[in-house]
C-alpha cells in the first residue's frame, strides 16, 4: 500500500463540506444543511505542517438534483476542485456521495456524517471494503457526538446551537498503535460544517506520514 493512496482515501471521506437544509423528508429541529441555489460558503484550508500554508475555496449550492441509487441528493459545486458535491438528508441524518480517488478503483460510496438528532455519546461506524492493487482494504471510520447546543467561535464569528462530532479511523490490518487520528468537526444550523480540525499520522512497515490540516468557515451568503 502506498502512502498516497491511503491518505487520498482518508482525505475524501473525511473532506465534508457545509450547507444546511430544505428538505421536507428532514424532522430535525434545526437543519444543518441549506440546499437553496445560490448559497455560497467560502472556506480556508490550512496545512499545519511547517512551513504552514493556506488556501482558499467556496462551495455553492446549485439548482440540480441527482438521483443515485434511487436516492436523491442536491448538487453542489466545489471552486477548489471543480467537481460536483452530492449531499441528501433523511430525518435528521446527514449524508454524502462521493468517489474515492482512481488510484483506489474510483469506488463511489456514502458516508453519513451527522446524525443530528443523536443524543451526545452516540456513536456510529461505517466501514469501507475496497481493494487496492488487489489487496483488499477494509476502513472503518467512527463518528461520536461528543457535545451538542455548545458556542463557537470561527474566524470571529460566534456560532450557537453547535454539534461538535469526534471521528476515528481504523484500518484491517493495521495496529491501532500505527494509525493515530484525532478529527473534529463542528456544525452548526444554518452554517453546516464551520470548523474541521484533522490530524492523520500513520507509521506501519515502512509507510511514514503526518497530516495536520485545519478548514474553516470564512463566511457564508445563505438564501433563506
Amino acid at each position: 500500500m502506498k502512502k498516497i493512496a491511503i491518505l487520498a482515501f482518508l482525505v475524501c471521506i473525511l473532506c465534508i463540506s457545509c450547507q444546511k437544509n430544505n428538505n421536507p423528508d428532514s424532522t430535525t429541529v434545526e437543519n444543518f444543511m441549506n440546499m437553496k441555489a445560490g448559497s455560497i460558503w467560502n472556506y480556508e484550508t490550512i496545512n499545519n505542517i511547517p512551513p504552514p500554508t493556506t488556501s482558499l475555496y467556496s462551495l455553492s449550492s446549485t439548482s440540480r438534483d441527482s438521483s443515485i441509487d434511487s436516492k436523491n441528493y442536491h448538487v453542489f459545486i466545489n471552486s477548489g476542485s471543480g467537481a460536483s458535491e452530492y449531499y441528501r438528508v433523511s430525518g435528521s441524518d446527514y449524508y454524502t456521495y462521493q468517489s474515492l480517488p482512481a488510484a483506489l478503483g474510483g469506488t463511489k460510496v456514502e458516508n453519513l456524517y451527522l446524525k443530528a438528532g443523536a443524543a451526545v455519546g452516540a456513536s456510529w461506524a461505517q466501514t469501507y471494503n475496497i481493494t487496492y492493487n488487489t489487496f483488499p482494504l477494509a476502513v472503518t471510520i467512527t463518528n461520536k457526538i461528543e457535545e451538542k447546543g455548545i458556542s463557537r467561535t470561527v474566524n470571529g464569528s460566534t456560532y450557537n446551537n453547535v454539534i461538535h462530532v469526534s471521528t476515528s479511523i481504523a484500518i484491517g490490518g493495521i495496529p491501532a498503535a500505527s494509525l493515530l487520528s484525532d478529527i473534529d468537526y463542528y456544525y452548526a444550523p444554518n452554517y453546516g460544517m464551520i470548523e474541521n480540525t484533522s490530524k492523520i499520522n500513520i507509521n506501519y512497515i515502512g509507510i511514514v506520514n503526518n497530516s495536520d490540516f485545519t478548514t474553516r468557515l470564512k463566511n457564508a451568503t445563505l438564501i433563506n
